[in-house]
């Protein structure tokens, strides 16, 4: 029998996109599997959206939050109902392939691992194809996710009942590297499915597509999660720019 995925969506005025993320859900050849969607006070037409799916489909879970708290907030609220094996993140503008659940649960199961994430594809704001894949090393060190963060939130999977859930503080920004160097801390490295499984859609105001506030963001992993003080965080913010703008790239190739 097929263990239980519990799948983590935050949503919050995704009206544009929400359809398609929660169909290509739908379309996963791998069936057993939980979406929970934790809606952060939406005032679009996202809640009314996630309904027609949910009266269609008792896998898909929507949770309104009275009051809009952020990204982070939502996350754990829908973190907090999973009850699956796994924990899967796709947000509310992002695409799975048909296939992406099946193939890492049973790379997962084959390799004997706990976590696992994957390539994926950019797509922009239209969801046109920007022909552009994101690799990452293989295998991948807590020493080289620690200087930059290589894995898609999209494509990330990791094993509740060894991890158990991981709940950071709302209040931080880079929620998701603070994962994933929570648990490669743990397990030291870690193994991709090297394929491309998931489309990643690049906003034109989103966190990721302004370099000051990732800078800003990130040095705050190093300070206030890391806890390292001011200059040692700048010394590392120089070597995390260094991996970001030199090292990175090469793990970005054209198709």
């Amino acid at each position: 029998m097929s263990e239980l995925v519990s799948i983590i969506t935050p949503t919050y005025n995704a009206e544009k996109y929400i359809r398609q993320t929660l169909q290509s859900v739908l379309d996963q050849s791998y069936q057993n599997w939980e979406m929970i969607l934790a809606d952060d006070a939406s005032n679009d037409e996202t809640v009314t959206i996630i309904e027609e799916f949910t009266q269609k489909d008792n896998r898909i879970k929507l949770f309104k939050l009275p009051e809009n708290q952020g990204n982070g907030f939502a996350r754990n609220a829908a973190l907090e109902k999973a009850t699956g094996k796994y924990i899967a993140y796709l947000d509310a503008d992002d695409l799975w392939f048909p296939e992406k659940l099946e193939k890492q649960i049973q790379f997962l199961k084959t390799n004997n691992l706990h976590f696992t994430f994957s390539f994926y594809h950019s797509i922009d704001e239209e969801g046109n194809n920007l022909n552009r894949k994101v690799e990452s090393p293989n295998p991948l060190t807590y020493k080289q996710l620690f200087f930059c963060n290589y894995v898609g939130n999209l494509t990330a999977i990791y094993d509740a009942d060894y991890f158990g859930k991981i709940i950071l503080e709302t209040s931080q920004k880079r929620q998701d590297w603070r994962i994933w160097l929570t648990i490669l801390k743990q397990i030291k490295i870690a193994k991709p499915v090297p394929e491309s499984l998931a489309f990643y859609r690049i906003r034109k105001n989103s966190v990721s597509s302004s370099k000051f506030k990732l800078i800003k963001h990130n040095f705050g992993v190093y300070r206030e999660f890391h806890g390292y003080n001011f200059v040692f965080s700048v010394l590392l913010m120089m070597r995390f720019l260094y991996t970001q703008l030199i090292i990175k790239p090469r793990y970005i190739k054209k198709i």
